[in-house]
């Protein structure tokens, strides 16, 4: 593959998009420019994975709770640019969870029930991480808890009601504030179950605050919110969350992190596991 920024010359000229900044994430290469008179992103992701066809994912959701996509292709987007575009971890740093967490039910409720677009996985695809790891050899993660945490994965797998297209990592890091459209999400990663699942991504959020959601009343309370709201079952809710929690912790390790026992998401699995 060629390297990101030669990808992103090469799409700004097709899509006749002026590049007048750029900026780096880890998985992608944004830039902000003009097309048309109209201010875009145009996102590269560096390399294939989740969010290879997160504009596919973007089209399924139509624009309604999510950021409006204007072209596409695998591993580039261009998309609507949301101004001033602050992140919902704002408010919760500011100590109001509690609206965030409401901001993220009323995003939520605009994404459900949307058909998948042909290329996404299952959340039992995702789920052969629990193997993977298993058959690693790794140990960082105590193989009891990696056992645990499947085997609900997998009961929660085969017992879905309703599946869908989810976001796939809906969370106070991918909502942002537009002047316009108010809380809107970005970078889908679309994955197919059931409603339940996606709220383990904000459960486990925001990653810099810890001592936040692995309290095991903030967390009631979020849940509590949650299923007022949507209509959910608690249940299903916190043991998706506790099997994500091992799962994301995997998937840290696979990323090349290094974790042990005081990892966040490791916290989270082991308070949960005690509320199962």
């Amino acid at each position: 593959m060629k390297p990101a920024i030669e990808r992103l010359r090469v799409k700004a000229n097709d899509w006749n998009v002026t590049i007048e900044e750029t900026r780096e994430t880890p998985s992608s290469l944004l830039g902000f420019g003009v097309r048309a008179g109209i201010r875009v992103v145009l996102k590269i992701t560096k390399a294939s994975g989740d969010e290879s066809h997160s504009g596919e994912v973007l089209r399924a959701f139509a624009g309604d709770g999510a950021v409006r996509v204007y072209e596409s292709e695998t591993d580039a987007v261009l998309l609507e640019r949301l101004e001033p575009g602050t992140d919902l971890v704002d408010l919760v740093r500011r100590g109001d969870d509690e609206e965030a967490t409401r901001i993220l039910v009323q995003v939520i409720g605009k994404l459900a029930y949307r058909e998948a677009p042909r290329e996404c996985p299952t959340v039992a695809d995702w789920g052969r991480g629990f193997d993977r790891y298993l058959e690693s050899g790794d140990h960082q993660i105590p193989h009891e808890l990696v056992h645990d945490a499947h085997n609900v994965y997998q009961d929660l797998s085969s017992t879905q009601r309703t599946s869908m297209l989810l976001h796939g990592d809906l969370q106070h890091y991918n909502v942002l504030f537009d002047n316009d459209r108010g809380w809107v999400a970005i970078d889908p990663k679309g994955v197919v179950g059931e409603l339940e699942y996606e709220l383990g991504a904000l459960l486990r959020n925001p990653v810099e605050l810890p001592e936040l959601y692995t309290n095991p009343t903030i967390f009631n309370r979020r849940v509590e919110i949650l299923t007022d709201i949507l209509a959910l079952d608690h249940t299903r809710i916190r043991a998706w969350s506790f099997a994500q929690s091992v799962l994301s912790a995997i998937w840290n390790i696979e990323d090349g992190d290094r974790i042990n026992s005081n990892h966040p998401s490791l916290q989270l699995a082991q308070v949960l596991r005690a509320m199962l």
